[in-house]
């Protein structure tokens, strides 16, 4: 597999080229239903950005006639010339340097498909919402849900928005487009329809039930966790709903016994309704679904000495999960023994952020740190008296706050950082005797994607295989690298 730096060039050119129609991005619609009070609003700050938009070129207008019209003809010419001849080259984050008059701009060349949504507040968390339109979607353009929390100025304005993105056409810039008669439509630009429903304070995280993504748990910044039933907001991005979808739409359950705030949480993809939340004091509670409700046992999982920063459950066993913690370790639970861990390692220099558990190959875990390291573990060895990671990389330069493995493909993984990079890894590949290296380069990094400030998490798609979807202080990218 070829490894593609090109997610940004290093150019001296300051006068981008006019670019196709289909990249000048317009505000997105939304469709309007009956409700009149609550959720008509569309928001205005709420759109896809153009990455293409042409700066403001003064011209030059030349009067008079015979040589004049041909020396004008030759600076036009020569301009042409000097734009077509402009030095570009790859910029290889944290090994080269923006130098004075240089601008990093954005290679269409390294992405089968790239769109940017700004919302009015930023999100911390969202999750991927599983539609029906199938699995294995190749075909542009691409159709996506989403569920995400704001986190707003006022705890007041704070909403779980409900959105749907249609038209994510391919961005790619083909030299053979126009004779290739593909039938995606590029002049089409992509459309994002939202329903919203007000949230008691800022979102931290948020996750949809995986065998009902109607069924969202959210991390509130008041130290309260909820569990919303959000079927008929999502509906009604497809189908006019036959009744008023109010946004102080009440929670299904809502627990107040945490100690103080928290991020970590995550549902059992074996167990359906079966919920795990770990907060900044230390302590995680167990969730059992009881009769459409929730049953919290009040004595909580407390072996950590530090804030629980992240939870995972077994995707393949009923009653295991992680957690990790500032206190630098990773531990193993048995979810019916609460007096200590089943397995404890103490994973990293720093604080433990973020770990994700392989869908494919169940007995690896990643985990990300403060330190901007990533490892990789076999929990096969956790028992041994020595744990040593799998595999250890340092590419990111600020604190890593989120990784996730692909879902269909064992050795590939998405990691982001507080360094507004997003790297994906195939951890099968090797180095090679034959191919030259790049300096400072890993060879298992496949493609770095930047142009966010301070992300927060990435997702891959489930459904349309290599798509990621990342938040960050910015906004939402959506983008497939050309070459997953």
């Amino acid at each position: 597999t070829q490894s593609t730096w090109g997610s940004w060039v290093s150019t001296t050119m300051t006068k981008p080229k006019k670019q196709r129609k289909s990249e000048e991005l317009q505000p997105a619609v939304q469709e309007k239903h009956s409700d009149a009070s609550d959720n008509e609003d569309v928001d205005e700050d709420m759109k896809f950005e153009d990455h293409f938009e042409d700066e403001e070129i003064e011209e030059e207008i030349i009067d008079g006639g015979g040589d004049d019209d041909e020396d004008g003809q030759d600076h036009m010419e020569q301009d042409e010339e000097d734009e077509e001849n402009v030095e570009t080259k790859v910029f290889r984050p944290n090994v080269d340097k923006v130098s004075e008059g240089e601008e990093l701009v954005y290679d269409s060349s390294t992405y089968l498909m790239y769109h940017a949504l700004r919302s009015e507040w930023p999100c911390l968390s969202f999750d991927i919402f599983n539609d029906s339109l199938g699995t294995g979607r190749e075909r542009f353009p691409h159709t996506m849900y989403i569920v995400a929390g704001t986190q707003a100025e006022q705890p007041s304005d704070n909403k779980l928005m409900c959105l749907k993105m249609t038209e994510l056409h391919k961005t790619k810039h083909d030299e053979d487009s126009d004779a290739s008669g593909d039938e995606d439509d590029l002049d089409d630009d992509p459309v994002v329809e939202h329903r919203y429903i007000n949230h008691r304070g800022g979102v931290n995280r948020l996750r949809c039930m995986p065998q009902n993504s109607n069924i969202v748990a959210t991390w509130a910044d008041t130290g309260h966790v909820h569990i919303t039933d959000i079927t008929d907001h999502m509906a009604s991005l497809d189908k006019p709903p036959n009744k008023k979808l109010h946004a102080n739409k009440q929670s299904m359950f809502s627990f107040d016994g945490h100690a103080m705030e928290g991020f970590a949480l995550d549902w059992s993809s074996v167990t359906e309704g079966r919920l795990v939340t770990g907060d900044c004091k230390k302590f995680i509670y167990l969730w059992e679904p009881a009769e459409g409700s929730w049953a919290v046992n009040k004595l909580p999982f407390a072996a950590h000495t530090d804030s629980v920063e992240d939870l995972q459950w077994s995707p393949v066993e009923k009653n295991v999960f992680v957690s990790c913690s500032v206190d630098r370790t990773i531990k193993v639970w048995d979810a019916r023994k609460r007096e200590g861990p089943a397995l404890s390692i103490v994973a990293h220099d720093s604080d433990v952020n973020v770990v994700s558990w392989n869908r494919v190959v169940n007995y690896l875990l990643v985990s990300g740190s403060d330190d901007g390291s990533f490892r990789i573990w076999d929990l096969r060895t956790f028992s041994s008296g020595q744990v040593t990671p799998a595999a250890h990389f340092k590419w990111h330069t600020g604190p890593i706050t989120s990784v996730e493995w692909h879902p269909s493909d064992g050795s590939a993984v998405a990691v982001a950082g507080a360094d507004d990079q997003v790297s994906l890894w195939d951890l099968s590949l090797e180095r090679e005797d034959d191919v030259p290296d790049i300096d400072g380069v890993p060879p298992q990094l496949l493609f770095v994607h930047q142009g966010q400030t301070d992300v927060k998490e990435v997702h891959w798609h489930k459904q349309v295989p290599g798509a990621l979807i990342t938040t960050a202080a910015s906004g939402f990218n959506v983008f497939k690298p050309e070459n997953f």
